[in-house]
């Protein structure tokens, strides 16, 4: 074949719809036995849970939003949340974090630290220009860790926004992950209260892109040999040849995958760790609310009041289709430091754990919680080290080999919007180097500025 893409999440499957489109001929080769990767969504019951993402943006996600009107996703299809996101702080749940009226209400935080949230979107106003999305690197403080960051300000702005920002939509640890790409992604998307979701699961894209493709699932890719000419995928007990493979995995995944790959792209590969994430569901007999009457979506659990849990995400607030009429669903989303110990743990002990602390900001929990299943991934999200960062550049100048990747850890940007794109660069690469074999396709392509790929050869 032409291409053999592995990995059928946002990342592989826009890759492999330019190819396609592009009339190459294209496999995607996945190992779990449905499309959409951390994007993928269960349905149980009339219940429709998303196992790994859970928005997105209408701004800041300019590629995302190109490929919904290309799969002709309408309004009603993509809808937006509009409810708050609440942090609990001394007993009770505080709403509009990461919204404008946090300047007015503080959103949890104390006056003193009011005051430097003030002095933080100043200066975050002040500096926007001086982040990029496609070359994070070249961004200020792209050397510092979040926790660095924060020491500038008064510590409830790390211990009530940045750290349970940080733990809950990425898992990250704040003495670890860079600063440059968390402020980066703060200042891009936009207020909270203009999140979207998909209507019918987040796995929406996924499902779309991989029914005009030629998936195979269930069917895991073992090892990937880079050759002259092209490459080999071992398969099972089959070898399969390509002109081109893409590894569109986490690059923890990709690394051991691909046998042979050249030294600036294993350098990147190593520094690209990822953290992983750990996720209760719980179907309910009657939705909950948090107390207070907001009514938020997402209840964030800062580290200093809570061990166990990073965020409750109330489903059936994001969108009621999330449940059946009269009923609920939750998603308890656990704790950075708590992950490593749970992840390997019996389902029944994780259910323990993470569901004996929801009635503190849930009362009436236990009467109602119905049925839970847990969802594990081992590699969640990159953490977008300094580390990571720094080598960044050498990856993204490397020239176009026979093996080549996507994913949200290419852009360093974890969130889908970072596959989006990284899938397209991607499918460039792989166009330019097989120019000859492609015949013209005239219709809008996915945007991809002219420098990124220029910087890509």
């Amino acid at each position: 074949m032409d291409v053999a893409v592995v990995g059928a999440g946002l990342a592989g499957l826009t890759a492999a719809h330019e190819l396609r489109r592009a009339g190459l001929s294209v496999r995607v080769f996945e190992a779990a036995p449905q499309v959409g990767g951390r994007m993928a969504s269960a349905r149980h019951g009339g219940w429709t849970i998303d196992t790994g993402a859970e928005q997105i943006s209408p701004s800041g996600y300019r590629a995302t939003w190109e490929l919904i009107t290309r799969l002709g996703l309408t309004e009603d299809e993509v809808p937006r949340i509009g409810r708050p996101l609440a942090v609990w702080r001394d007993g009770q749940a505080h709403a509009g974090v990461a919204e404008a009226r946090a300047l007015l209400s503080g959103a949890g935080l104390s006056c003193r630290a009011h005051l430097d949230l003030i002095r933080f979107q100043a200066w975050a106003f002040r500096h926007r220009g001086d982040f990029d999305d496609d070359r994070p690197e070249r961004s200020l403080l792209a050397a510092e860790t979040v926790a660095d960051f924060a020491r500038r300000y008064h510590p409830d702005l790390h211990d009530y926004l940045f750290q349970p920002v940080a733990g809950s939509f990425f898992g990250w640890n704040t003495e670890r992950s860079a600063a440059a790409v968390m402020v980066n992604l703060l200042l891009s998307v936009g207020s909270a209260g203009t999140w979207c979701t998909y209507r019918d699961g987040m796995d929406t894209p996924a499902r779309r892109l991989a029914a005009e493709l030629d998936v195979a699932t269930g069917q895991p890719v073992h090892q990937v040999i880079a050759e002259d000419g092209g490459a080999r995928l071992q398969t099972g007990e089959d070898v399969v040849t390509a002109r081109s493979v893409l590894l569109c995995v986490p690059a923890p995944v990709a690394a051991e995958l691909h046998a042979n790959p050249p030294a600036e792209e294993a350098e990147f590969l190593a520094a690209c760790t990822f953290t992983p994430a750990l996720k209760v569901s719980c179907l309910l007999d009657a939705p909950l609310s948090v107390p207070g009457g907001d009514r938020p979506y997402v209840l964030l659990t800062p580290a200093v009041e809570e061990q166990v849990l990073s965020a409750i995400v109330l489903d059936h607030e994001k969108h009621p289709g999330r449940a059946p009429a009269g009923k609920g669903l939750l998603t308890l989303m656990a704790n950075a430091a708590t992950i490593p110990d749970l992840l390997s743990a019996p389902d029944a002990e994780i259910i323990d754990r993470l569901t004996s602390a929801v009635p503190r900001y849930l009362p009436g929990f236990d009467a109602v919680n119905r049925l839970n299943f847990v969802h594990r991934h081992r590699f969640g999200l990159p953490e977008a080290t300094p580390a990571a960062l720094h080598r960044r550049a050498r990856f993204m100048a490397r020239p176009v080999g026979p093996v080549d990747y996507a994913g949200d850890w290419v852009m360093l940007r974890p969130a889908s919007e970072g596959a989006v794109r990284a899938g397209a660069l991607a499918a460039s690469r792989v166009l330019s180097r097989l120019r000859p074999l492609v015949r013209p396709v005239f219709s809008k392509r996915l945007p991809i500025r002219t420098e990124d790929l220029e910087n890509s050869r």
